[in-house]
């Protein structure tokens, strides 16, 4: 069963921020799992095009591998956020061994802004991690990722569920469909009067 909106981590982690409070017709749009090679490019391309600027929740062993895409993510007016080094499962992870992992990828990511692999942790992890970073989740999940999915089918979630403040989670990897579905998306959004926004998340 697929959960496009992560309603029962919102009451497990009650500090960890999964949409921006708005009336406005704003959005928030942020890609989890790069930086990568080919996928990064494309996706800064298409969102300079529309002068967007989002929120990259890179992997720490990735971000060593590419710091030029790292840094080019940052010179792009975009920012960078920590979503682990190995990408671990939080559930299967021990406390120590999960906490460890998420600061081996600090110094290449971030010291103070976190995305849980999966969106699993546990709430020994969470308490441990909210007293030195923001946990972003997301609003609306489209399993651009999955390609028995299809891209079509994520279009269509994104076009059906966005509302004011969703923070949406796309993937910067090669098997994503992200770079097939986002130039729609954005140019559906902005027709429906929508924005794209940054958010810095300390106020959220």
């Amino acid at each position: 069963m697929r959960l496009f909106r992560p309603f029962f981590a919102q009451c497990l982690y009650p500090d960890a921020i999964f949409r921006i409070k708005t009336t406005e017709k704003l959005l928030y749009l942020t890609f989890d799992d790069g930086p990568d090679p080919d996928s990064t490019p494309q996706l800064l391309d298409i969102l300079d095009l529309y002068n967007i600027k989002t929120q990259f929740f890179c992997n720490g062993r990735a971000a060593l591998k590419y710091p030029d895409l790292v840094n080019k993510i940052k010179v792009g007016g975009h920012k960078a956020g920590n979503h682990g080094y190995g990408h671990l499962n939080g559930w299967l992870t021990t406390t120590k061994r999960y906490i460890d992992d998420i600061s081996e990828a600090a110094p290449y990511t971030s010291y103070d802004l976190f995305r849980p692999p999966y969106g699993r942790l546990r709430f020994a992890q969470y308490r441990k991690l909210k007293r030195n970073y923001k946990i972003v989740f997301w609003d609306l999940m489209p399993y651009d990722f999955d390609i028995s999915f299809g891209s079509e089918n994520s279009l269509r979630i994104l076009k059906s569920k966005i509302r004011p403040g969703s923070i949406i989670v796309l993937h910067d990897t090669p098997n994503s469909n992200a770079n097939k579905i986002l130039d729609e998306f954005i140019t559906f959004s902005l027709k429906e009067g929508y924005s794209f926004e940054i958010e810095d998340f300390d106020s959220a």
